[in-house]
């Protein structure tokens, strides 16, 4: 069986990440026993002048996007686009314009233990954001969130209060926008192959599957 690597570029306070992420997630399981999936969590800031301490989060929206009425349409969609995959998108109990620098240090140190808890942790923290209205910018948040999905509460409680790995965080940051990536999610596969948005499950499992295929293929030819 082939493997696949994915990584996703994405932000922890993207709507449409959380919602990409749970549709790769049913593309993979469509793919079961077909093709192997290696998912690894990437950087990026869509908003990268927010403090740590968070500034009103639906004003700065409305600011950005021109108006009310437009953010409460963009919003209704996606909780329509999440009741059909089990996300509840709680967008009235997000307070704060919260920065992602500290949550994707989290996300990078969860990786270095393995990709299934770098995954826990992503799925914690878009669940704290866009369901329980956590501030992702607050360190204590970020503490829970990695002591729950197994990782050494003191360890990160040291690391967060250092500037470990900031430099390298936004050095990926920098990479993926010289590449061309100006919005997220922005799935790339075994490094060649790119697909932007938050696509559908049979989209990313036919891409999965076509890459797979090709690798099968160029693996023959060299047979």
């Amino acid at each position: 069986m082939e493997r696949v690597t994915i990584d996703v570029v994405s932000d922890v306070v993207c709507p449409w990440c959380y919602l990409g992420k749970a549709r790769l997630e049913l593309a993979i399981a469509e793919v079961q026993g077909e093709v192997g999936v290696d998912v690894n969590w990437r950087p990026y800031q869509l908003d990268p002048d927010a403090s740590s301490t968070g500034t009103d989060y639906r004003t700065h929206l409305i600011n950005k996007l021109g108006g009310a009425e437009r953010l409460d349409e963009m919003q209704d969609t996606l909780r329509q686009h999440g009741r059909e995959i089990g996300i509840r998108f709680r967008f009235e109990n997000i307070k704060v314009r919260a920065n992602t620098l500290d949550a994707h240090r989290l996300l990078h140190w969860a990786g270095i233990e393995g990709r299934e808890i770098q995954d826990r942790v992503a799925t914690a923290l878009f669940k704290a954001h866009f369901e329980d209205g956590a501030n992702v910018a607050d360190r204590d948040v970020l503490i829970g969130i990695a002591e729950q999905c197994g990782l050494d509460p003191a360890v990160i409680t040291n690391l967060l209060a250092s500037d470990a790995d900031k430099a390298k965080i936004l050095d990926e940051i920098e990479a993926a926008r010289q590449m061309g990536v100006n919005g997220v999610p922005f799935l790339i596969f075994d490094g060649q192959y790119a697909v932007s948005g938050a696509q559908l499950p049979e989209v990313l499992a036919e891409a999965l599957r076509d890459i797979a295929r090709m690798k099968a293929e160029a693996r023959k030819g060299m047979i």
